[in-house]
Formats: structure tokens, C-alpha cells, sequence
């Protein structure tokens, strides 16, 4: 568990027009100036819960929206970026997963990108979108240990649709489908699957990839091609 660092608070939060963000209103006790420790939530949090949840329930942070969770993080809620935390941790674990070829890893860049995100909630523009820009630092993160374990060997960011009816049979379909993709993810080679994740999940361009990646642009659409190619027989059985 980490603890979280002290930083500013800003009194004020504008938007880039100019213009004062306004706040959602929770009816909640007050959180704020409170620090304990901020952690990713453990694997399997997500799926059963906690007794401690259970205990909970009431907690108006637990129904509020991202939009209202971040705008009261950032004004030094520790408990509604925790919140924001077990909610997107396990998507955010998958993620880096996935780009990293390693569940181990990607427990440290989830928390080191939870810590970042702490820190730098004053550069956050838009509440609503904290999901996307918490998966942004994810990225970075991953990448940057990419780069890494690239330099060493030189010496020798999605969230599934949901089903449109809610029975338990479309939910059980929806999760299976799911489990494919995520399969025939782990049966392309690392660049190829790097390639479609920052391309399809975190949205970057081709040049954006090129950049993270250090590879020419060419080689980017050649890999994405290749991968959309494989995924699209790969997953056949489903369309």
C-alpha cells in the first residue's frame, strides 16, 4: 500500500474557456484533508466485493457518477479517488496486462498510475472524462517500460459494449465473447497486439503510435493491419 502524497488543492477550477467548473453536489460526510493510504484494488475486489462494502452500501459515492468522484478528488477527497480506483482498477489491470505481457507488471504501472493521477488532478480539464485520462497515464506508464526492457534486450489503452438486453444468457454470451478476444489478443505477437491496443483502446493515431513505439509509421499499419487481420478470422465464430 502506498500513502498518498501531500499536494495543493487548488480553490478554484476553471475549464479552458475560461469558465468555473461547476462542482456536483454529493450529500455525503465530508472526506476532504482526510490521507490515508490509496491502493489499486486487489484482484477480485471487483467481481465479489468486501465485507466492508457490504457494511457501506449507503455511501453516496458508491452510486455517483465518475464526473462527480473526480471533481471532489480534486478538490483533496481522497475517498472519491479511491472510489474512482476499485471501479476502473480492474479494466486499467487488463490493460497494461495486455500491453505488457505480464499480469505481475502491470499491478505496479496500475498503482504507479493511480499515484500520478493523484498528483496531477490539477491538470484534469474535465471530471467526466477521468476514466480516459487515468487510461492515458496507464499507457504512458506501460510504454515507458517498454522502452525499457527494449533497451535492455538491445544489449544482447476496453471497456466491451454492453449486451443490448440484460438476460443471463446475453450476459454470460457477452463475457465469453469477451474472454475470445482477449485470447486471440494473446496469440499475436507483442508488437502487433501493442499496436491494436493503443490504436482501438486508448485511441491514439498512427503517428502517436509510431512515437511511443519508435517505429516508422509504415510499420505501424503493417502491424495493424496484420492484427486486424488475424482478429477478424480469430473471432469469426461471433459475427
Amino acid at each position: 500500500m502506498s500513502r498518498i502524497p501531500s499536494r495543493d488543492v487548488p480553490h478554484r477550477r476553471h475549464s479552458q474557456s475560461g469558465q468555473r467548473i461547476r462542482r456536483p453536489v454529493v450529500k455525503a460526510g465530508s472526506h476532504a484533508g482526510r490521507r490515508p493510504t490509496l491502493r489499486a484494488p486487489a484482484r477480485g475486489d471487483t467481481a465479489r466485493g468486501t465485507a466492508e462494502e457490504a457494511l457501506i452500501d449507503d455511501d453516496p459515492l458508491l452510486n455517483a457518477s465518475d464526473a462527480t468522484l473526480a471533481a471532489r478528488a480534486v478538490d483533496g477527497d481522497v475517498q472519491a479517488f479511491e472510489q474512482l480506483a476499485r471501479r476502473h482498477g480492474a479494466l486499467m489491470r487488463v490493460y497494461a496486462a495486455k500491453l505488457l505481457g505480464s499480469e505481475a507488471e502491470s499491478e505496479d504501472v496500475v498503482q504507479e498510475a493511480f499515484l500520478t493521477g493523484w498528483r496531477r488532478l490539477a491538470d484534469l480539464d474535465s471530471p467526466a472524462h477521468i476514466r480516459n485520462w487515468l487510461m492515458r497515464i496507464v499507457t504512458h506508464k506501460a510504454i515507458d517500460r517498454i522502452r525499457v526492457r527494449r533497451r535492455h534486450d538491445d544489449i544482447d489503452d476496453w471497456d466491451p459494449p454492453a449486451p443490448p438486453e440484460h438476460s443471463p444468457e446475453r450476459i454470460v454470451e457477452a463475457r465469453l465473447q469477451l474472454d475470445a478476444v482477449w485470447e486471440a489478443l494473446d496469440r499475436l505477437p507483442a508488437d502487433q497486439r501493442r499496436c491494436w491496443l493503443l490504436r482501438e483502446t486508448a485511441g491514439y493515431s498512427y503517428q502517436e503510435i509510431a512515437d511511443a513505439l519508435e517505429l516508422p509509421v509504415s510499420t505501424v499499419r503493417g502491424l495493424l493491419a496484420r492484427a486486424r487481420r488475424f482478429l477478424l478470422h480469430e473471432l469469426e465464430a461471433w459475427r
